[in-house]
């Protein structure tokens, strides 16, 4: 396994000068794409009740991530084709373009319309942030690089509620739509500046592995269909389609000659199939998120500002440990990967004996929480940086671009399996029958005792990796 490079030089050599301004631009793309996701969700209410279509309110979500997934799979053949500077250029446009169609849509057709307009300009820009730091940056400080443009995630968490509650709350969610398209241009007129126009030539096959696209489209599809039903057996139905359409799309891609993931990704022995299925087990982890706000309404009384503005400490803490631990020394690295999940298991452990009591949301119940919360972040965060660095670093020669896009893809994939399954145990568990605060403790206890399994198979695959 080639080992993971740390960073010897400061934040300031990649925040300082030339590095400064393309650090922005990348940064930027992330916090886009990351913002309009927090942002949508807020001023979906206000929405519906202008044009209608709440039958349709999940899948403002569900055809931006299919969309986001599609762009980030086409994002490698995408720069090497058209180089850094016009890959940006292109993607932006899309954006922007989506931005606006979404803001203008007189109903609910139309603003779906925009939203895969949207996911595929932000699953591009998503993927491109990660794909140009082995481009713009020399490897030392790939780590940093990962760690802010990881960390635009956390500022998201607060800047989309914030723009988006602000012109709900004055009846002018087309606005917040609008905003996207003015940072988008901001961001177009720096990247036209700072980011090269070409790139490393690619030494791979660029041609779009399409059959395996589809599969991954419509199995994500599945998945996301699934999670937003309202019965168990949706749920579960959703999820064994899409497991079958994985297992074809893993059948083809043991065989295929133009594939998804680096060469190596299949076979559990490897180093980059070990970091992707860490990756894999922590966003799982911390899908449970999604149910947070819910639970502290219902159980604890919490106001939605409150309870939504909860969910931002598993954020604040991924986005703080990520920058605070980039940096680590090469001997360190491991451990900080190790204990990472160890960190998840105990922050969901600590929410299963505290988010079913009820007790008052300003006593000790309520700060305990929070540490928790932070905690799952910081253990996401404090190994984050580098297992990104280190699929870039175990991907064979000539599949750099290819493992580039594979982190978005890998991410993404795993942002809509973990919210189905968050969706199937909360369902089975009882938070629509019997419903109410019994309901809500019951699912709570089961969501957070169940998704301890996950950092559980982080640890283990590990360690199984070390013997």
């Amino acid at each position: 396994m080639q080992e993971i490079q740390a960073s010897p030089v400061g934040w300031s050599a990649l925040l300082s000068g030339r590095n400064g301004l393309r650090s922005i631009a990348l940064a930027g793309g992330v916090m886009l794409h990351a913002t309009d996701v927090y942002l949508a969700t807020t001023i979906m209410p206000s929405v519906t009740n202008e044009i209608g279509g709440l039958s349709f309110y999940a899948w403002a979500t569900t055809i931006y991530v299919v969309a986001a997934i599609i762009g980030s799979v086409v994002s490698s053949r995408h720069l090497s084709h058209r180089g850094p500077r016009g890959a940006y250029r292109i993607a932006a446009i899309l954006f922007a373009i989506g931005s606006l169609i979404s803001a203008s849509a007189p109903h609910m057709s139309v603003l779906l319309l925009g939203r895969f307009v949207q996911g595929v300009g932000g699953g591009l820009l998503f993927a491109l942030s990660y794909s140009m730091i082995r481009i713009v940056f020399e490897e030392a400080l790939w780590p940093r690089a990962m760690a802010l443009v990881s960390a635009m995630w956390g500022v998201s968490a607060f800047s989309g509620p914030f723009v988006g509650g602000m012109f709900a709350q004055y009846g002018h969610w087309r606005m917040a739509f609008i905003t996207l398209v003015i940072i988008t241009v901001l961001l177009l007129i720096l990247t036209e500046t700072v980011l090269p126009k070409a790139g490393p030539q690619s030494t791979g096959n660029t041609k779009l592995p399409m059959t395996q696209l589809l599969l991954l489209a419509a199995a994500t599809l599945a998945i996301s269909i699934g999670s937003v039903a309202a019965s168990a057996t949706s749920n579960i139905a959703g999820i064994v389609i899409a497991v079958i359409l994985f297992g074809v799309l893993l059948r083809l891609e043991k065989s295929a000659i133009n594939r998804l993931l680096p060469t190596g990704a299949y076979k559990i022995s490897t180093p980059l199939s070990t970091t992707y299925v860490v990756m894999v087990m922590l966003t799982f982890a911390t899908a449970v998120e999604i149910y947070i706000p819910y639970f502290m309404q219902v159980i604890h009384g919490f106001s939605p500002l409150k309870s939504g503005y909860l969910t931002v400490l598993i954020a604040f803490g991924w986005s703080f440990s990520s920058i605070f631990f980039s940096g680590a020394a090469k001997e360190k690295v491991k451990l900080f990967v190790m204990t990472g999940p160890v960190m998840v298991l105990i922050g969901l452990a600590g929410l299963v004996l505290t988010v079913p009591v009820v007790q008052s949301n300003t006593g000790i119940c309520f700060w305990l929480m929070c540490f928790f919360m932070v905690i799952i972040g910081v253990g996401v965060g404090m190994g984050w940086p580098h297992l990104l660095t280190r699929v870039l670093t175990a991907a064979p020669a000539g599949e750099s671009e290819k493992a580039s896009a594979s982190i978005t893809t890998v991410q993404l994939l795993a942002t809509a399996f973990g919210t189905a399954l968050t969706g199937l145990v909360v369902n089975a568990a009882g938070i629509t029958i019997p419903g109410g605060v019994p309901g809500a403790q019951q699912a709570a206890s089961w969501l957070f005792g169940l998704f301890m399994i996950m950092p559980i198979l982080a640890i283990v695959v590990q360690l199984r990796r070390q013997t």
